[in-house]
């Protein structure tokens, strides 16, 4: 079983993961927080590269809430039919906008216990927009973020939303604005689920993971 990292390779890990993707960014294209959350919940069970070939069409048509509503539901789920699960998602993202311009005047909320009660978003969602449109330090869970905590041993649990929990209690605090989108880089490019290339790993030399080669 793998061991977890403790208290000192946690930090000296956290260190050499934020020197090597210093100031990381979500790779979702989007210009205002409309867009962004659009593409995150459009990101589910998808990946940025496809969501990302979608969206750039759809946000030149309307990239507001606003303007999503006048175009209509089977407009918008035009654009969107070749991302998975579409129909819910643009059913979603139809209902969140007509919240965000009945009760909010077109803004999107920028508080954590507001954005968990609208349509289309929870824990794993507030937590992306709010970490990636605003730098807070809040830990969204992916399928990188899953598989490397356990894989190198940050920390183990049993779902995402009881891993976040976790690493927003052990990650150093100073780490934690960049740390979600740092790892996923490493996982999407170098720690890959189907493989480990440890000879090209930046962290390297502070690894754990009885993968490690």
């Amino acid at each position: 079983m793998q061991k977890l990292m403790n208290t000192a390779q946690l930090e000296k890990f956290c260190e050499v993961l934020l020197k090597t993707y210093p100031s990381p960014k979500c790779e979702l294209k989007w210009t205002n927080t409309w867009e962004l959350i659009v593409a995150i919940i459009l990101s589910a069970q998808s990946t940025d590269k496809n969501v990302n070939a979608q969206t750039p069409a759809l946000f030149a048509a309307a990239n507001t809430p606003q303007a999503m509503l006048k175009m209509g539901y089977e407009k918008v789920h035009s654009y969107l039919t070749s991302i998975n699960y579409h129909n819910n998602k643009t059913k979603s993202i139809m209902n969140l906008a007509q919240i965000i311009v009945e009760k909010f005047d077109g803004k999107m909320p920028k508080d954590y216990d507001t954005l968990i009660t609208l349509p289309g978003i929870g824990n794993k969602t507030a937590s992306v927009f709010l970490n990636v449109a605003y730098h807070a330090p809040k830990i969204g869970v992916d399928t990188h973020v899953f598989r490397l905590c356990h894989r190198l041993g940050i920390a183990f649990a049993k779902t995402p939303d009881e891993l976040q929990k976790k690493l927003e209690q052990i990650i150093p605090e100073k780490y934690k604005p960049d740390f979600a989108l740092a790892l996923v880089l490493l996982g999407r490019y170098i720690c890959t689920a189907r493989k480990l290339n440890c000879a090209e790993c930046p962290i390297y030399n502070v690894c754990i993971s009885e993968e490690k080669k």
